[in-house]
């Protein structure tokens, strides 16, 4: 437990913050319930590691666990390009660690923060704040949104260059908003790749080259990016955008908002019953 009552869970490469609003003893037992299933998550996954690192093919991987099916389920919709369910694999613990915690439970609201990616729970009439951070190494309130219960948001992932996964793009910060964190974990990856532009202060390097477990293989990664002009910026956030645009037009997001350099792009929804 931390000072201010959030629950840690960490194990592995492996790092929650989670927090519920209810009644103490409600919130106990919640917080108990997600610490049982916790124990037991990382031993599964590396139970089926070896296929949640192939990529998606024809037909969908034989998968036993429930959080690699869920996984599989989050990137099926993007099979016709390289990716493996390991795109989904920070939201789709983040769900089942929120599941497990309000399970049986009244709580108002809740949430479960696995390195970025968020799993929202949120009773009726109650919502949640939220800040997004374009860069980590400078960490900062760049954008801010509010999740309402009526809204059909209950995921929140972030994906970039700058991040602990790697990626094909140049975006400092993608943050998707979707109907679960596994789908917007999936989607934010797509969209962060799609945010590149051929520039010389883009480096990048061989996936495998790089990390040795790398689901990658010799998938070219972004290793660093110089400054860039501010055309060559746009034309970057563009790219995101408008395959943004295209998941949503797909039903698979609901929103973004893309970074690079001090510049952002929304992807919008229309205002919820909620406000």
């Amino acid at each position: 437990m931390l000072p201010d009552g959030r629950l840690h869970l960490q194990h592995g490469p492996i790092d929650i913050i989670a927090q519920a609003f209810a009644p103490t003893a409600e919130v106990s037992a919640g917080y108990a319930q997600a610490a049982r299933r916790f124990s037991t998550i990382l031993s599964e996954l590396v139970d089926e590691l070896a296929l949640l690192r192939s990529p998606i093919g024809e037909a969908p991987p034989e998968l036993k666990g429930a959080i690699a099916r869920r996984m599989a389920a989050a990137v099926w919709p993007y099979r016709r390009v390289y990716i493996t369910p390991m795109a989904a694999v920070a939201g789709a613990v983040a769900e089942e660690v929120l599941e497990a915690m309000t399970a049986g439970r009244r709580i108002a609201r809740a949430y479960v923060n696995n390195g970025g990616d968020i799993a929202l729970h949120l009773a009726p009439g109650e919502g949640l704040a939220l800040g997004i951070v374009a860069d980590q190494d400078r960490p900062a309130i760049d954008a801010r949104a509010r999740i309402h219960a009526a809204d059909p948001v209950r995921g929140i992932a972030t994906s970039g260059w700058r991040g602990r996964s790697q990626s094909l793009g140049i975006a400092d910060a993608v943050t998707v908003f979707a109907a679960t964190a596994a789908t917007a974990d999936a989607a934010a990856t797509m969209i962060a790749n799609a945010v590149d532009v051929d520039h010389p202060a883009i480096v990048k390097r061989p996936a495998r080259l790089l990390r040795d477990d790398s689901d990658l293989g010799d998938l070219p990664v972004t290793v660093d990016v110089g400054p860039l002009d501010a055309a060559s910026v746009d034309a970057a956030l563009v790219r995101g955008i408008r395959k943004a645009a295209t998941l949503r037009r797909r039903g698979l997001i609901h929103a973004a908002w893309i970074s690079l350099q001090d510049r952002s792009r929304a992807l919008l929804t229309p205002a919820s019953p909620g406000g």
